[in-house]
């Protein structure tokens, strides 16, 4: 993916941590000041219309990253949606990508994306650009384990039916990191009707890629499944 790009936005004003509180998925007033979490905007089937790194400056100051390809449409919603709200979204950039311990930090200097893109789908990092919007729902991601998700929170967009998910069902496809051979296999791409490419990047001998899918499906396709991060390796389901 040679032409991903993150764009970065602030978005200012008194209303800002109000309005944000209804949009993403994660609880936004408990959000400590300067951590970065990545968490989304859905549509209203649940799934993640906007996969957004946000990080709260202040309860009325906010930086928000988006990938380039998802940025004019995100500043639209965000215009179309605030529009009543005491704020101002405004573009600051393109920023780059940096992995500190297990969490994804932007700058303004120049990193090195292949490197980045590797270590991310090696921790789980799951991200969403325009190929792959309205495909996932934030359980899928494995978003709740990552604190981008959260299910005591008021409403939002989606909301009813990623709660439905939460606390009335199970999900039957969720993200695993796996190794294949051949060629990298593109996001969005599906592998089996029970396997979908998230992100992937090419490795010697073949490809990484997180996928969310059904674990049977992944034996038949005879794909290595890999380890995640402790923190990713709990069932994706509500405890009973």
């Amino acid at each position: 993916m040679s032409d991903l790009a993150f764009s970065c936005f602030t978005l200012n004003g008194a209303d800002a941590q109000k309005f944000l509180q209804g949009q993403v998925t994660l609880h936004v007033e408990r959000l400590e000041g300067n951590t970065t979490r990545y968490t989304a905007i859905c549509d209203l089937k649940g799934r993640i219309h906007f996969g957004l790194w946000l990080k709260k400056v202040t309860p009325e100051s906010f930086e928000i990253v988006v990938t380039q390809d998802q940025a004019e449409e995100f500043a639209k919603h965000i215009r179309k949606f605030g529009a009543f709200s005491k704020m101002k979204l405004e573009e600051a950039g393109t920023v780059f990508p940096c992995l500190e311990g297990d969490s994804t930090r932007f700058t303004e200097n120049s990193t090195d994306l292949v490197t980045w893109q590797l270590q991310a789908i090696e921790q789980g990092q799951a991200w969403i650009n325009q190929t792959t919007e309205h495909e996932f729902q934030p359980q899928e991601l494995r978003l709740h384990q990552r604190e981008g998700v959260h299910y005591d929170k008021g409403c939002y967009l989606g909301q009813e039916i990623v709660a439905r998910l939460w606390f009335k069902a199970k999900p039957k496809h969720w993200l695993h990191l796996v190794q294949g051979a051949g060629e990298v296999p593109a996001p969005a791409a599906k592998l089996h009707n029970d396997v979908q490419v998230v992100n992937s990047i090419a490795v010697e001998g073949g490809y990484k890629a997180l996928v969310v899918a059904k674990p049977t499906a992944l034996e038949e396709l005879g794909l290595t499944v890999l380890p995640l991060p402790e923190a990713l390796n709990g069932d994706v389901a509500r405890p009973q």
